[in-house]
């Protein structure tokens, strides 16, 4: 079965979130299950540089100017095309936005033009290699399912939601540029409340639309989490479901990670122990190898529940624990979590921005990894988590609830526990859950036995894939 990935980013190539850790090991697991994958990104400066461009398949003239369908290959042998249009891509900033933060004002075509591609090459344009199904990811690829609809091609569609919140919405004077048929800008098809939505596109033209936890799954056809999609999703109901997301054992492994102090696995924990030390040393922080360390690793945005995170630190710093946080976002929220360090700098660390190396460090030093999301569609951190044994504090909604195990009496006694939930999206709520750690960490007998169940854990994408080729064959491909 041959099969077309469409998404904006892939690590190792390009990753500016979870979105790229997906696209990134998918394929490969994808690949073990038998299937012939390729993938069709954007042709970002870093994506050209890091590929093994082999040759140019097509040059092509678009909607949006003239540009080149590249053919490359990653360092693990995935076939990608790059759309290399430098006048849309080759930009300084990240890919979505300028320097300022600004999104950039012909992001309709930008994106558009992923799915006007995958379309194309759904028609054959590479002589060589024509795609079987394409499986377009979150709203960046989302018209790919409408412009393969526009094109009466027979090729089946699956698109997957990572995160409802983010839609691309745009003016309504904008449609006419993306050169798809009149009717399809209609409340059934594109417009959105007036304007147009690329994510509304994936889920009404799509022949199956997946996203990435089963709670997820359920919770975004409630008005509450469906942002003004809902009641489409529940029309959709019978052809939605929900495929957790998995961690890439090659990439996040403690007992190989090069990336931290020491390694280390489930049966032989020292080498956490190194890694703490470690960490509490780069920073300034107490060496206290007693002192359970909490850490949160995000986008810093009221979504991912962080100003409750920085009205709850008195509460760790005061029973003695530390704090390290990862992260960039809300201007406000990085000055009012850096003055927190300041104020404390023997318990309190922060760097802000994004540095992969550190992430997994972070999560090799820490005792504790916080999630107190609003809403979480999967989430990759908690996962992370539970590998390097840094116990996960969520909150229940989304993927959070279908990961983590909390630490009742009945889960410690059935030795099933792997976190701590919470349930309301508040300060008191989160306190209650951070004191529970606590007393969990005073118990160091059943702390260890959790981490330990934690650890052994199997949040691998081969059951994901698995379920994605059963998905791709219901379609008859």
């Amino acid at each position: 079965m041959k099969i077309l990935q469409v998404c904006a980013e892939m690590y190792p190539l390009l990753k500016t979130g979870g979105l790229a850790d997906v696209s990134g090991a998918l394929p490969l697991a994808l690949a073990r299950q038998g299937a012939e994958v390729r993938v069709l990104l954007p042709g970002f400066p870093a994506i050209l540089k890091a590929l093994d461009i082999s040759g140019e398949v097509v040059a092509l003239h678009s909607f949006a100017g003239d540009l080149r369908v590249l053919y490359g290959t990653t360092a693990e042998g995935i076939g990608v095309y790059v759309i290399d249009a430098p006048h849309l891509y080759a930009r300084d900033g990240n890919p979505y936005q300028d320097g300022h933060a600004q999104p950039y004002p012909d992001n309709h075509l930008r994106f558009a033009l992923l799915g006007w591609v995958a379309a194309r090459l759904a028609e054959g344009i590479d002589r060589l290699w024509r795609p079987d199904l394409v499986h377009a990811h979150d709203w960046h690829a989302a018209l790919a399912p409408a412009y393969i609809a526009a094109s009466a091609n027979p090729v089946r569609t699956v698109f997957t939601i990572h995160n409802l919140a983010y839609q691309g919405v745009f003016p309504a004077s904008d449609y006419a540029a993306l050169e798809l048929p009149a009717d399809y800008y209609d409340v059934n098809g594109l417009e959105f409340y007036g304007q147009l939505s690329f994510m509304k596109a994936g889920i009404y033209f799509a022949d199956r639309v997946t996203t990435v936890s089963p709670t997820y799954a359920r919770e975004i056809t409630g008005s509450e989490q469906g942002c003004g999609l809902d009641g489409l999703l529940r029309d959709r109901g019978a052809i939605l479901s929900g495929i957790l997301n998995g961690v890439d054992d090659a990439v996040w492994n403690p007992a190989c990670d090069a990336l931290i102090s020491a390694t280390y696995s489930s049966d032989k924990m020292s080498g956490k122990a190194k890694c703490k030390a470690a960490l509490q040393q780069q920073f300034g922080l107490q060496q206290n190898a007693d002192a359970p360390l909490f850490a949160v690793v995000s986008r810093l945005t009221e979504q991912k529940g962080l100003h409750l995170v920085l009205h709850t630190l008195h509460e760790i710093i005061s029973r003695g624990g530390q704090f390290v946080l990862l992260g960039s976002g809300d201007a406000a929220m990085e000055s009012e979590f850096k003055q927190a360090a300041a104020n404390h700098p023997e318990q309190i660390a922060v760097r802000i921005g994004y540095d992969e190396a550190f992430s997994h460090q972070i999560m090799a030093a820490s005792d504790v990894i916080m999630v107190p999301s609003r809403f979480e569609p999967c989430g990759l951190t908690q996962l992370y988590g539970l590998k390097y044994g840094a116990l996960p504090l969520v909150r229940r909604v989304g993927g959070l609830s279908d990961t983590v195990v909390d630490c009742s009496l009945e889960n410690l006694q059935e030795g099933i526990a792997t976190g701590a939930l919470f349930d309301g999206f508040s300060e008191e709520e989160l306190t209650r859950g951070i004191r529970r750690m606590f007393a969990l960490w005073a118990r160091t007998k059943e702390w260890k036995a959790v981490r330990k169940t934690a650890m052994s854990c199997d949040f691998g994408w081969q059951p994901a894939a698995e379920k994605y080729m059963q998905l791709y064959r219901g379609l008859g491909t």
